[in-house]
């Protein structure tokens, strides 16, 4: 078999690089010519859990079949969030936690979904399964992604067995994962240097919501109102975005890691969905979200109702 190359998401946030990491790394020790590989540069979030744990960021691709037919997909299923010549490619494996939606493959796959808070958590499930131990360094960011993807346990999404594999890989990275978790989150709200464009992409993510296309951003802060000082620049980059790309919908989801609440930016049509989704009214294109945190189970589902 020629390589394979492994990846996550574009605009890839914690999990979806370092569970390319992880997974590529247990294939490999299976004998596999794997190799992880991102669809963008990691995030400053991310940039600190690699540097932490002396880990190289993966190369950055934008095309695959130029080098290799095979690939495996982490945190990420649906085509239109992944590599541009997807559908060109062979998909010989997925681990997501992601619902499923837009994909679809022409040979049979090993398929591994479940409902829990990160995709890392399911990696050392499979590490696991097939006896291979999990060394410090790959701990460490398998770490790292759950952290991020439950909040340190705050997020709705975030599961027992995340819980679990949290104190697991934290023995096995040596560190405390209190410290060190709250560290990783501070990492990934520094946002005073990241221009318009950079913070409307540095997570987001494309769905297709009935016949529309709905593009959803989120950034992490301990201060939303620092953020939308910025607005006016916000909601004109916004507007542009959604005719560049065809979006009928742009939303930008500024979450607070400290008091799990977030606020709603919303620019596009039909925005009345988005006040039935949330029962709010948009005020100034703004609405507070109480206690909501998680695109995935909060903001994605409520939205996919109403379209």
């Amino acid at each position: 078999m020629s390589k394979v190359l492994v990846f996550g998401h574009q605009n890839p946030d914690t999990d979806a690089i370092g569970a390319a990491i992880s997974y590529a790394a247990l294939q490999r020790e299976l004998g596999m010519d794997a190799e992880a590989v991102a669809l963008g540069e990691p995030n400053e979030e991310t940039k600190y859990a690699l540097d932490y744990f002396h880990l190289q960021a993966p190369r950055v691709i934008e095309k695959v079949t130029d080098e290799t037919q095979d690939v495996m997909l982490v945190d990420h299923n649906e085509f239109q969030q992944s590599v541009s010549d997807i559908a060109e490619a062979t998909i010989l494996s997925v681990v997501d936690h992601h619902r499923i939606a837009n994909f679809e493959t022409a040979s049979p796959l090993y398929y591994r979904a479940e409902p829990v808070g990160c995709t890392s958590t399911i990696i050392l499930k499979l590490y696991k399964e097939k006896d291979i131990a999990v060394v410090p360094e790959i701990a460490g960011i398998m770490l790292s992604a759950i952290i991020s993807d439950t909040l340190l346990f705050k997020s709705p999404t975030c599961t027992p067995e995340d819980e679990a594999a949290c104190h697991e890989l934290a023995k096995i990275a040596n560190v405390d994962l209190k410290t060190y978790g709250l560290d990783l989150l501070k990492a990934g709200t520094n946002l005073e240097n990241k221009s318009i464009e950079e913070l409307l992409d540095l997570d987001a993510k494309s769905f297709t919501m009935g016949d529309k296309t709905v593009r959803i951003a989120q950034v992490n802060t301990v201060d939303i109102e620092e953020v939308l000082t910025r607005q006016f620049d916000l909601e004109t980059a916004m507007e542009k975005l959604n005719l560049e790309n065809s979006y009928d919908l742009f939303l930008l989801v500024i979450t607070n890691i400290l008091d799990s609440n977030s606020e709603l930016l919303a620019i596009g049509d039909p925005v009345d969905k988005v006040e039935e989704a949330f029962d709010v009214s948009l005020d100034k294109n703004r609405a507070f979200l109480k206690g909501v945190v998680s695109r995935k189970k909060q903001v994605v589902p409520p939205l996919q109702n109403v379209f």
